[in-house]
């Protein structure tokens, strides 16, 4: 595949695809990125204000270029958004936007045909697809939803505090979106806060003593389920006070165990204290809506003003590649990184895993094993 051939399409303009392009590129493989908005980074341009990274700006580095130190160990969403524009013009990246993959299909010779928007067809030996798991956002179907009448919105168009003043505010889910919204909105000014908790989360600080807890995921990716679930307990134990009687109980299975089921912990950026400060209040999770009200599966009915559906995504990648057999159950690729599905060769996924380890130094590693796989298979 030399440089001046078809050139390998990415299918998504964020740090995945960025990345992959970079690793692309290093190898002598031309690569062209395709993005459907009119910038890089857009999905990180559109998270909330308060957003910064979990991750250390070591950690959290694309390959060829260090994230500026003056952007601070924990990256602002803002200087991560800047980075990526820093990224793409320091590789040269080729990004093409506004343009929209909607179908892919193995067509004649061993080349990838893409169905873009606006009628346009294109052609390429590897496809790389880097849209990542916060594509759609997923609004439960809670019965009675339509007869809601306050505000209803998932967390994908929060963006600050400042519309919720004196509201009373219902955050639904207790990851670490839900988690962080909820104590943004302790913090400035809503009436109150309650967050809807199905399954208690696994707490950790981001750091402690100065150790990051990304650090420790990293070191026990590889050592047994059950060692680090013990490890993680005792852990919690020593650095986190019982929220119990706050309504947040320790969980009952443990952090690596939810890890592998795709639960990741909840790092500490305020909730502790504002639960125990009873200015953010667990309440069980949100079952239906009759009018005005929630109610909860415990039976409790609430009258907020607002809900905030902190829900999740899904991965948007059916109508992509449904067709191709690729997916599980859930929507997600069943070939990651640099393996690929024996019925679509040449077809890579990155970015659609929530690793403990860190989603950024995944993605950077993810990248040079991909930029490898395709020029092997390349020879």
């Amino acid at each position: 595949m030399p440089e001046n051939g078809t050139p390998v399409h990415i299918l998504g303009a964020g740090p995945g695809g960025l990345a992959t392009a970079a690793a692309l590129r290093e190898r002598g493989i031309s690569a062209v990125v395709l993005e459907k908005a009119d910038t890089v980074g857009a999905s990180w341009r559109s998270h909330y204000d308060r957003l910064h990274l979990h991750t250390t700006r070591a950690n959290s580095a694309l390959p060829g270029l260090p994230i500026p130190r003056a952007y601070g160990r924990w990256v602002a969403r803002a200087d991560l958004v800047r980075y990526l524009e820093q990224y793409a013009a320091h590789h040269r990246t080729e990004v093409a936007t506004g343009v929209e993959v909607h179908r892919l299909e193995r067509g004649e010779n061993d080349q990838w045909v893409l169905h873009a928007n606006g009628g346009r067809r294109l052609t390429s030996p590897a496809v790389v697809v880097a849209t990542g798991c916060n594509h759609t956002p997923y609004l439960p179907p809670w019965p009675g939803r339509g007869t809601f009448t306050g505000d209803l919105l998932h967390a994908s168009a929060y963006r600050s505090p400042a519309p919720y003043a004196g509201k009373d505010v219902l955050v639904v889910g207790a990851g670490n979106t839900g988690a962080e919204i909820a104590t943004d909105l302790a913090e400035s000014g809503a009436g109150r806060v309650r967050l809807a908790v199905r399954t208690p989360p696994h707490i950790l600080r981001r750091s402690t003593l100065g150790w990051p807890s990304q650090r420790s995921a990293i070191l026990c990716r590889r050592l047994p389920v059950g060692l680090v679930d013990r490890l993680a307990a005792r852990l919690a134990k020593a650095s986190l006070p019982d929220l119990s009687a706050y309504g947040l109980p320790r969980p009952q299975a443990g952090l690596y165990t939810r890890v592998r089921q795709g639960a990741i912990p909840v790092l500490d950026v305020g909730l502790v204290s504002a639960v125990r400060q009873r200015r953010v209040e667990p309440v069980a999770a949100l079952e239906s809506f009759e009018g005005a009200k929630a109610v909860l599966a415990d039976g409790e009915t609430l009258s907020p003003e607002v809900v905030i559906a902190a829900t999740g995504y899904h991965t948007g990648l059916e109508e992509l590649v449904g067709h191709l057999g690729v997916l599980d159950a859930r929507g997600r690729p069943l070939a990651h990184g640099r393996r690929t599905h024996p019925s679509a060769p040449a077809l890579h996924f990155t970015g659609f895993s929530y690793p403990i380890s860190g989603t950024l130094r995944e993605l950077r590693l993810d990248a040079g094993r991909i930029a490898k796989a395709i020029a092997k298979a390349a020879r």
